[in-house]
């Protein structure tokens, strides 16, 4: 299982630390990406990273340049800075098996999501 930790409520530029922590499976074979949900839109990957260590990692054109996604050993972090109130929403952690340098694909269903932290940015 996957568990979360981090969320919060922020002013706008503020910043927040997302942490993610497998639990029951080692994550290194696992590709790992970060979604979040908006109120009244869909969920959407924001941020991906291969399984290989120099592999690709990925961000959404809306978070590039504030967001940083990384992982060492069992865990996965999100580090958000500059959060504006479109950054409003739940975040998921997920994992999917998926070996080589490669994100996983946007339409993989993932294998393993955390619970979900509210991240909440005022204007």
């Amino acid at each position: 299982q996957l568990m979360e930790s981090g969320g919060g409520a922020v002013q706008a530029g503020g910043a927040l630390k997302l942490s993610c922590a497998a639990s029951g499976f080692p994550l290194h074979p696992y590709a790992i990406g970060w979604f979040r949900e908006a109120p009244g839109k869909e969920r959407e990957r924001v941020s991906c990273m291969s399984s290989s260590p120099d592999g690709a990692i990925e961000y959404a054109d809306s978070v590039k340049g504030r967001f940083t996604i990384s992982r060492h050993t069992d865990a996965m972090f999100l580090e958000m800075n500059n959060l504006q109130a479109e950054d409003t929403g739940v975040y998921y952690c997920a994992a999917t098996y998926y070996e080589g340098r490669d994100c996983a694909p946007p339409w993989r269903v993932y294998d393993y999501w955390g619970q979900g932290t509210q991240v909440a940015v005022s204007s």
